[in-house]
This record gives C-alpha cells, sequence and structure tokens, in this order.
C-alpha cells in the first residue's frame, strides 16, 4: 500500500497530478480542493494517498491531508458510491460545506453534484452524519471558506487573454467532464465565467456557482 508521496509537482491536468519521486512519476486522481492547495510546477509536493486495485489497473488517489483521505474513504464505504463520486464529492464543496449539508439534512443541496440522486443523497446524509461524531474537526469546518474562493479569483489567478485563455476553458470544461459532469453541463457552467481565469479558478469557480443556485433554489 502506498500511504504517501513526496516530490516534485510535474504535472497539473485536473482532476489529474504527477509527482517525480525519486525519477519515477505517480499518477494520481485528486479532488479540486486538493488540486488548489498544490505549489506550482518543479516544486515540492505531498500528498497522502489511497490505492485502489483492481484486475485492470491500480488507481492512485491523492489527498491534501489525513482529513480528506479519511472522509473519502468513509464516502467508498456506502452504498452507491466509488472513488469517482467520492471525488466529485470532494470538489464539490468545502468539506465544511458537506457537513453543514449533512447536519442540515439538506439533500437537495447534495442532488447538486454529479451522479448524487436523492436516494444516494438522503443515504449520505443518513450514513455520514453519525460518523461526524468521531470526527469533531469536520464540525469546526461546518462554515465554507468564502475567502479561499476570492484569493483564488483575485489576480494572480487569472491570465491573459489569448490561446492560452481558450485552452484554459477546454481544460477545465474536460475536467468537470472527468468529475462526471455531463458535457452539455459543463459549457453551462462555464458559460457566464471569465475565460482568462487560470483552469483551477474556471472549475472552483463554477462548482462555486452550481452550489450556491442549489441553495437559492432550496430556499424558494
Amino acid at each position: 500500500m502506498i500511504g504517501r508521496l513526496h516530490g516534485i509537482l510535474i504535472e497539473k491536468q485536473p482532476p489529474w497530478v504527477v509527482i517525480d519521486v525519486g525519477g519515477v512519476g505517480y499518477e494520481l486522481e485528486a479532488s479540486m480542493n486538493t488540486i488548489l492547495s498544490l505549489p506550482a510546477l518543479g516544486e515540492q509536493a505531498r500528498l497522502y494517498t489511497h490505492l485502489i486495485v483492481r484486475e485492470d489497473a491500480h488507481l492512485l488517489y491523492g489527498f491534501r491531508d489525513e482529513l480528506e483521505r479519511r472522509m473519502f474513504r468513509e464516502l467508498i464505504r456506502i452504498a452507491g458510491v466509488g472513488p469517482r463520486m467520492a471525488l466529485a464529492i470532494l470538489s464539490g464543496m468545502e468539506r465544511g460545506q458537506f457537513v453543514r449539508c449533512l447536519m442540515d439534512e439538506d439533500a437537495r443541496a447534495l442532488t447538486r453534484l454529479p451522479g448524487v440522486g436523492k436516494k444516494t443523497a438522503e443515504r449520505l446524509i443518513v450514513e455520514m452524519r453519525d460518523r461526524l461524531t468521531r470526527w469533531p474537526e469536520l464540525t469546526r469546518e461546518a462554515q465554507p471558506d468564502l475567502g479561499a474562493l476570492e484569493r483564488l479569483l483575485d489576480g494572480e489567478a487569472s491570465e491573459p487573454h489569448g490561446v492560452g485563455a481558450r485552452d484554459n476553458y477546454a481544460d477545465a470544461e474536460a475536467a468537470l467532464i472527468a468529475l462526471g459532469y455531463k458535457p452539455v453541463e459543463a459549457t453551462r457552467m462555464l458559460a457566464e465565467l471569465d475565460h482568462s481565469l487560470s483552469t483551477e479558478a474556471l472549475i472552483k469557480s463554477a462548482l462555486a456557482q452550481r452550489m450556491g443556485n442549489g441553495r437559492t433554489e432550496a430556499r424558494r
């Protein structure tokens, strides 16, 4: 079992990253919140990992800290929630926001996540809510970090218009589809955003906008 990797970040193509450890490149799939926490390419990075072995592939998943990995492992224990959906949940909202949905029994907000229907949302609430008592650090995070998104979108996340901007848009669209959104949904989520933003900023703001719209509808 590979429990943690520490090496040089050489590729970052959400939701995939590659870390060079002693000349070996490890490809990992990670949540957007983990990818946004990573340093620039060429710098040292450290990720906790979870390895899933299948007959046709060895799949390695990366996490910014032990707590996110524990959440991932708890999520994939729930019937109907596989690794792809677990990553989509961890990408679609900050974990504090996810905990707030569980505490408030807000199934409507959870169904805004790709692949999460009403029954799965209700199952998530029932099975995950009782486990929160073992994780007091999660309940302390139950308020979303709105400042993180503001910092992400403030200046340094944007890039000049042109070919790079078009590439960022295409990469963001591909990443949203990889997270489980349908192509038409991914296009709609990005349509009104500033296409000069970095790939990571486009994805994060698209996800935040979708979840915000879900909460607005839930209050009507």
